[in-house]
């Protein structure tokens, strides 16, 4: 197979959980360009139309699907309408994610769940619905996107931080049970990536140490988030399962 097959991801069908910006958005549109049909998840429909359109001019089939991933009961129905659009989902990029601040002795019991219902319990169903359908095609891809805070603690979002090293976790456990009818399931965890979620840190006096921890000395921007989700998803890595890619111009290695 030559390297140009390798990452095509033609005729395949990708669903991207908080894939309206962010991270999200910019594995999206990596997804778009490597030929894949991309399936949006999100709850604001402005921005959901703005990157279906952006997916379209880049000459494949886009569909948003209006969903509030904290609504277990609204999960089947996103599998079936993507299915029906635009066919069995090929890849699965659990990328919907929030933040709540508040440290151990502040944050209230609701915006724990609300934070680990989100971030982790949203990525097990939504896999859970989706493995069975990539079972029966012989082949998928699954994607975690974890964080940098999974391998660091932190006293600002504790929550958080529990909720991405639990997705560490739970993404080696699917790969170890789903690898033998050939679905790969690898996590991304991101550093600081701007402007997500980290945008509010650039205000703090933490960001000058962050970018002196950085050996690329900068944040990342979402569009660098796209080659790897792009390996992760192609035959690539048809022998990569249950791995962590840091994403982060070598914040973790650096002492």
């Amino acid at each position: 197979m030559s390297s140009k097959n390798l990452f095509d991801l033609s005729g395949r069908v990708a669903v991207v959980t908080g894939g309206n910006g962010g991270i999200g958005r910019g594995i999206a549109l990596g997804l778009a360009q490597a030929g894949a049909a991309v399936a949006v998840v999100a709850r604001n429909d402005d921005k959901n139309r703005r990157v279906v359109g952006e997916l379209e001019a880049r000459g494949v089939p886009a569909l948003a699907v209006k969903t509030d991933l904290a609504d277990r009961s609204q999960l089947p129905s996103v599998v079936q309408e993507v299915e029906k659009k635009l066919g069995p989902i090929n890849i699965l990029v659990n990328n919907a994610g929030i933040v709540v601040l508040g440290g151990v002795l502040e944050l209230s019991a609701a915006d724990w769940d609300r934070v680990l219902e989100t971030n982790l319990n949203a990525g097990f169903l939504l896999s859970q619905l989706v493995a069975r359908s990539m079972i029966q095609q012989g082949r998928g891809k699954i994607i975690n996107i974890a964080s940098e805070l999974a391998l660091f603690g932190s006293g600002l979002v504790p929550s958080y931080s529990a909720s991405k090293g639990a997705v560490v976790q739970l993404t080696k456990s699917m790969a170890i049970e789903l690898a033998k009818f050939n679905v790969q399931v690898n996590a991304i965890a991101p550093g600081f990536i701007d402007p997500d979620m980290v945008a509010p840190i650039k205000e703090m006096p933490l960001y000058e140490d962050v970018i002196k921890r950085t050996p690329a000395g900068r944040f990342g921007t979402p569009e660098e988030c796209a080659g790897t989700a792009i390996y992760l998803a192609s035959h690539a890595s048809d022998f990569v399962t249950g791995a962590t890619i840091y994403l982060d111009g070598g914040f973790a290695v650096q002492l």
